[in-house]
């Protein structure tokens, strides 16, 4: 007898926009609604991909049908009919109100998703590839059981999943974090029960000739803790590489105990990243 296939740890979820908040210069935060009853966060740097109706749809064009063959099934659809699709983190989850909050970074060059969320208004539609279940392929924060400290790093871009880590840390935990943000009036509180040391770095209180490279600097002039790390380091690519690089090379920390991440790449757009994917896939 055939075995029905396993449902897909991962549905649509078409969502409104409740309320927007500008947290801060250089952060909005928008609050969705809508049928989350399934939504299912694994509670600390959850994933997702989010889909943007273009100029005159009313609706963002996904293809809701085609569950685990979306991403097919999403590149079949005419480019300039598709939704703009990119990839976020959940800051809050709350299931009992049926709400979602989404950080989203303002630039000073607003792309698709930064200028939405600066002229969002609620009602405003969209929708959102996310887990229908707590444990999921887009939680990558999995500290193995014999850690002893957890090191944390990442830009504005990786802000909301640094707060939801810090949430999910057991109380105890120590854990050493670095946080890069373009103000200082980003600086945001980040409650936690674990033993956190938090360092912030603001870029416009540094030398220009050294604020791609501050990160790296304040990580490599640090003291780490005593015992078995667990590293996780976000943000642009070419500051997530040589982080780990650091620490692989001259931490000698085991590259198997580090989850690195490139959110962003300095000078190419997502479209350009989705991109370089097609044609990496088409090649393969």
């Amino acid at each position: 007898m055939a075995t029905a296939p396993a449902d897909p740890p991962f549905e649509f979820f078409a969502l409104r926009v409740l309320r927007t908040d500008r947290v801060s210069p250089g952060f909005a935060r928008v609050t969705l609604g809508g049928d989350l009853t399934r939504f299912a966060s694994g509670g600390r740097a959850q994933r997702f991909k989010l889909f943007l109706p273009r100029p005159g749809q009313d609706t963002p064009l996904v293809p809701r049908e085609a569950g685990t063959d979306w991403w097919p099934a999403w590149q079949r659809l005419a480019p300039e009919e598709r939704a703009v699709m990119r990839t976020y983190t959940v800051r809050d989850h709350r299931p009992d109100a049926g709400e979602l909050d989404i950080d989203f970074v303002l630039h000073d060059i607003a792309g698709p998703a930064s200028g939405w969320a600066r002229d969002a208004r609620p009602g405003d539609p969209l929708t959102i590839l996310g887990p229908n279940r707590a444990d999921n392929g887009g939680v990558d924060f999995r500290p193995p059981p014999d850690t002893d400290w957890v090191l944390v790093t990442g830009d504005a871009t990786a802000l909301p999943a640094v707060a939801g880590i810090l949430a999910w840390l057991p109380p105890g935990t120590r854990a050493t974090v670095w946080i890069e943000a373009d103000h200082a009036a980003d600086l945001q509180e980040l409650p936690t029960e674990a033993d956190a040391e938090i360092t912030w770095l603001f870029r416009d209180r540094l030398p220009h000739a050294i604020r791609r490279a501050a990160l790296l600097a304040a990580v490599r002039d640090s003291a780490f803790p005593p015992g078995t790390p667990y590293a996780w380091l976000a943000g642009e690519a070419g500051a997530v590489r040589d982080l780990r690089r650091h620490l692989v090379n001259e931490r000698a920390v085991d590259r198997r105990r580090i989850t690195h991440t490139g959110y962003w790449r300095r000078g190419a757009s997502e479209e350009d990243l989705l991109a370089e994917a097609v044609a990496t896939e088409a090649t393969a």
